[in-house]
């Protein structure tokens, strides 16, 4: 146990001094979302999901927004509470565990933000419940349609694995509209 500890720590260092471009397992990362997940950002049980919490929160302000970020996080670091646990156990973060699962190792984690960045369904707890200020959302919602956010490389502690997120909008086929995005987590030695 100490040794593959040893082992990490090691290829930590090395990954992290060597320099590298932006993300070197962009063509991997590219291939692994055409093949696995663009199709799940067609499902019903995403984009009605999705649709659902629109129509839920289109008069949220700011205020709201910043409350129920402080409640999540408050929540996520005792280890629930009623919001978590309320996305945590709707039909669409069980839909995002069973696609989670069935790619084994290859995907640490998948969650689905609203057209606020607000999280929708998520496959495991998010540190925080409001990701429209950050780079997964506004690469991709606030770039438009067909925007694929693939971010850089990082050595993820809880997972002991090299990890990078792919973020992608999601459109409403039934009208084209742009309606919110999901990030997906990926372990990219897995995509060797």
């Amino acid at each position: 146990m100490k040794l593959m500890a040893a082992l990490v720590a090691l290829s930590a260092a090395a990954f992290a001094a060597a320099p590298a471009p932006a993300n070197e397992f962009k063509p991997q990362i590219e291939a692994f979302f055409a093949e696995n997940i663009k199709g799940w950002l067609s499902d019903p049980a995403v984009i009605d999901a999705i649709k659902a919490q629109n129509a839920a929160h289109v008069s949220l302000s700011g205020a709201d927004i910043e409350s129920l970020d402080q409640t999540w996080r408050a929540e996520a670091k005792a280890g629930g509470g009623g919001l978590v646990d309320k996305v945590l156990s709707n039909p669409l973060s069980g839909y995002l565990k069973e696609r989670k699962q069935a790619h084994d190792d290859a995907i640490t984690e998948i969650f689905v933000m609203d057209n606020k960045g607000l999280n929708v369904g998520q496959s495991d707890i998010t540190s925080d419940y409001m990701q429209g200020d950050e780079g997964k959302f506004l690469n991709t919602f606030g770039s438009g349609k067909d925007t694929l956010f693939i971010d850089d490389v990082e050595f993820d502690e809880s997972t002991q694995s090299f990890q990078s997120q792919v973020s992608s909008t999601i459109i409403d086929p039934a009208t084209g509209q742009l309606i919110g995005a999901i990030t997906v987590g990926l372990n990219v030695e897995q995509l060797l």
